[in-house]
């Protein structure tokens, strides 16, 4: 049993509906140590947050190597589980996914998020069978490695919007149900806050459910009630950060005023959470 196998049976054991893991989306090494500072049970990274900080677009232009090193300095810094957003597995082939998801092992993490949105294809989505291929790629990666990773499955049936509204629900369940068994383990279903809509995913899918977060959506107590194991915040708290950048130096160069500063962390609480 080795530190990296324990840690991810602890990650495994934090997706529990009486008390939902929940997890604001760090995109560095900084980010991350503030979350855990928190008291956060595990830190989770954000595909958009990490792309936009290396200087690349979200949605699969971030160059591999560049997210694996982020996985590793994210790893470095914190003594939690820490799962990766792989978006849709930095690879054209499944064998690819599999390599990616073994080095993303390699550089420390317990879980991962595997999207099925398909950006350069003629659907929004993969088809089922495809992505399942890639799944069971990315088990077979961490079988071989010795891991029991993770796997956060997304269903973006509903953050596409694919197909009539009244077909999503099924659509979503069938997706989810393969995905599961071609060796996911758990199911992430961004673009719903509808209760009812949460509620029916939570009930019909036999495994932990994973919902995006955001103004509009139900709590977590809420969710928990729902059925919900995982809520994650994504994007947004990068979202928010860089708003904070924006006003600030909008407001340098339209008044030459400073006040947006106000409430700043301390540059030495700062620089004493890096020194570890």
């Amino acid at each position: 049993m080795t530190a990296q196998h324990d840690s991810a049976k602890l990650f495994h054991a934090l997706h529990d509906p009486a008390a939902p893991l929940a997890l604001a989306n760090a995109w560095d090494a900084a980010s991350a140590r503030l979350v855990e500072a928190t008291g956060a049970r595990a830190i989770a990274t954000t595909s958009a947050g990490v792309a936009w900080g290396l200087g690349a677009a979200d949605g699969d232009h971030l160059d591999r190597d560049e997210a694996v090193a982020l996985v590793r300095r994210v790893v470095n810094a914190v003594s939690v589980p820490v799962t990766a957003d792989i978006e849709s597995g930095f690879g054209a082939t499944p064998a690819e996914v599999g390599d990616t998801v073994a080095q993303v092992i390699a550089a420390g993490a317990v879980g991962i998020n595997l999207e099925d949105a398909h950006r350069s294809g003629a659907t929004p989505l993969r088809p089922v069978a495809e992505q399942c291929e890639r799944l069971a790629a990315a088990r077979s990666a961490a079988e071989r490695a010795g891991v029991p990773l993770y796997i956060n499955a997304r269903v973006d049936t509903y953050l596409r919007a694919v197909g009539p509204e009244e077909t999503r629900l099924q659509e979503t369940l069938d997706r989810a149900r393969a995905y599961l068994d071609a060796g996911a383990t758990g199911i992430f279903v961004p673009g719903v806050a509808d209760a009812a809509v949460i509620a029916a995913l939570a009930e019909s899918i036999p495994a932990p459910l994973n919902i995006l977060a955001g103004p509009g959506t139900p709590s977590v107590p809420e969710l928990a009630k729902l059925g919900v194991a995982r809520v994650s915040l994504g994007s947004g708290v990068a979202e928010a950060a860089y708003a904070v950048v924006r006003r600030v130096a909008t407001e340098l160069a339209t008044t030459g005023t400073y006040a947006s500063v106000t409430g700043a962390l301390d540059y030495s609480e700062l620089n004493a959470l890096m020194r570890g």
